[in-house]
């Protein structure tokens, strides 16, 4: 076997450590953001959050707020000024687009170019030193500085948010409490009471039988014992069926119940003995299943009442409440913060970011200038300039953590403007206005890529006139129409609501009716797509929305 030498050229597509995480940071949503920050200020001491009020960089949101023209690219301020081409995978197996610096002439590299290369593309070894340098620079100030300072616990009504007075609910267990402390109890019937109201679920329901409730109690409170094991275990169970009934009469009315059946009963007990109410007695101790298919005939046999009466009973137990603790469950966790604010301008829309979630950062000055005047560690020899290069490299990440988050919230702005742009019409007269939009023409709008484009739009929410709904509703397929035309599955479906809502009670539509109708209107929609759209948007089939 003969040995040579040969040369030869070849490209590698490297991933630097800040692009990384400039993707990673685009993909996160406002909550996740926020932990992102929170993490970065305990890790990085070179990074501090800060209340005053700084002038935006020239680099910042006001360019942004500007006509954005086709092609353009996304701006990854490099230290070296030089291209630098990311190549991330994304769940559709798509490419992301291409990163350039403001300064970069060179030609754009195609889609089909960069997907030769996948293979070859690796991560660059973590590092964040840039070019070394410890000045203070422009874009070291602050950045976010329209962000109102955060409320850390403070007491001032007049500056408190929906969302500050919205943390501290009143839980079922609580309601319950207050109610239980109105009552003369003994210490131990109070603390079966006790052990009951602790033992719901978040819907009022009473999961675990009173013979397991009463084991606990015993284990909890005789560890030890081994006498008469029984015989307590039994008087605590009956403690238990007492308190049972007291809590079976609180407030929600079928809190307590062990099954639906029984939380049913609870709540037709509470109401005037009417037939109606005695007939839905009757229903609700017959299998579940028959009031589901609303076998009424069947339901008449087994409770010996006439057809108008069970049609009444049926109509009394859909207006009852299947889950009483519904109305107690903490509800912000459902709070959608949204990211961009779509308000009316005049005979247009300005489009612009929450200031609520956009987070206030800047490079800590004290200590920026402490590396500036100990440059180089020529204080402390070899263990010194380790040292200084370490603080170095925080320095670094500090500044790109906070240019990322810039650049991150200019993309989400950059793409929610063309949003509303080529959505217009949804903003004046609502969905049924909707036009067909894929990512692509966003894609090729802004000069971006599509993979970018969808993790811009995955859990980043827009507010609008009409609501608050997620950047990805904007977004839908076409069907088409008899004039040649496209219509958006957005829009059709809003269409769907709009028949079924004005549908006869007693003859619902059914699918293929509602693909007729479609058809009327000059949209080509098939009865699968139709059911479809309509399991989508949780309405009920033509079976069941019929009414008695």
């Amino acid at each position: 076997m003969k040995q040579g030498l040969s040369l030869r050229v070849s490209q590698h597509l490297a991933l630097t450590p800040q692009l990384q995480q400039s993707i990673r940071l685009l993909q996160l949503s406002t909550l996740e953001m926020a932990q992102e920050v929170e993490q970065m200020l305990d890790e990085n001491p070179f990074l501090e959050r800060t209340d005053e009020v700084a002038d935006r960089e020239a680099f910042g949101l006001e360019q942004t707020d500007a006509p954005v023209s086709a092609g353009e690219q996304i701006n990854d301020a490099t230290l070296a000024g030089a291209e630098v081409v990311a190549l991330v995978p994304e769940h559709d197996g798509s490419l992301p687009d291409r990163v350039s610096t403001p300064d970069s002439t060179s030609e754009s590299t195609s889609g089909d170019e960069l997907e030769g290369r996948l293979d070859g593309a690796t991560p660059v070894e973590e590092s964040w030193e840039g070019d070394g340098t410890v000045e203070m620079a422009p874009d070291d100030s602050e950045w976010g500085g329209d962000a109102p300072p955060r409320n850390s616990g403070s007491g001032d009504d007049e500056t408190a948010t929906a969302a500050d007075l919205a943390r501290v609910p009143v839980s079922l267990q609580d309601h319950l409490h207050g109610q239980a402390r109105c009552l003369r109890l003994s210490d131990e019937d109070s603390a079966a009471l006790y052990v009951l109201i602790e033992s719901l679920n978040d819907d009022g329901y009473l999961e675990d039988s009173l013979a397991d409730l009463a084991a606990a109690w015993l284990r909890l409170s005789k560890p030890q014992a081994s006498e008469d094991t029984d015989e307590l275990r039994e008087e605590l169970e009956q403690r238990l069926t007492t308190a049972l009934h007291w809590l079976q009469h609180m407030d929600p009315s079928g809190v307590g119940a062990r099954n639906l059946g029984e939380c049913l009963r609870l709540q037709i007990e509470d109401m005037r003995n009417s037939p109606e109410a005695r007939a839905a007695l009757a229903i609700c101790k017959q299998p579940l299943e028959l009031m589901a298919k609303r076998d009424v005939k069947r339901l008449c046999n087994l409770c010996g009442i006439d057809d108008e009466t069970a049609r009444a009973a049926l109509s009394l137990i859909a207006r009852l409440e299947p889950k009483p603790g519904r109305r107690f469950v903490d509800v912000e966790r459902n709070v959608v913060v949204p990211d961009v604010l779509v308000t009316r301008a005049g005979r247009g829309f300005k489009v612009q970011l929450n200031a609520e979630v956009m987070p206030r950062l800047r490079v800590h000055d004290v200590y920026a200038n402490a590396m500036r005047g100990n440059r180089g560690g020529r204080d402390g020899g070899a263990s010194g300039e380790a040292g200084h290069a370490a603080m170095q490299q925080r320095l670094q990440e500090a500044r790109w953590f906070i240019k990322n988050i810039q650049q991150r919230f200019d993309t989400i702005l950059r793409v929610s403007s063309a949003i509303v742009e080529r959505q217009r019409n949804f903003f004046m007269h609502g969905e049924l206005a909707m036009r067909p939009l894929v990512l692509r023409e966003i894609a090729d709008e802004l000069g971006l890529h599509e993979s970018t484009i969808s993790r811009v739009t995955t859990a980043k929410y827009m507010a609008t006139p009409f609501g608050t709904y997620e950047l990805k509703y904007f977004f839908g397929s076409s069907l088409g129409t008899e004039t040649g035309g496209n219509a958006s599955s957005t829009a059709v479906r809003a269409l769907l609501k709009q028949f079924i809502a004005a549908e006869e009670p007693a003859k619902p539509l059914s699918d293929n009716q509602l693909s007729d109708l479609l058809k009327e209107q000059g949209i080509e929609c098939a009865r699968r797509t139709v059911a479809k759209y309509r399991e989508a948007l949780r309405i009920a089939p033509a079976n069941l929305r019929k009414s008695l």
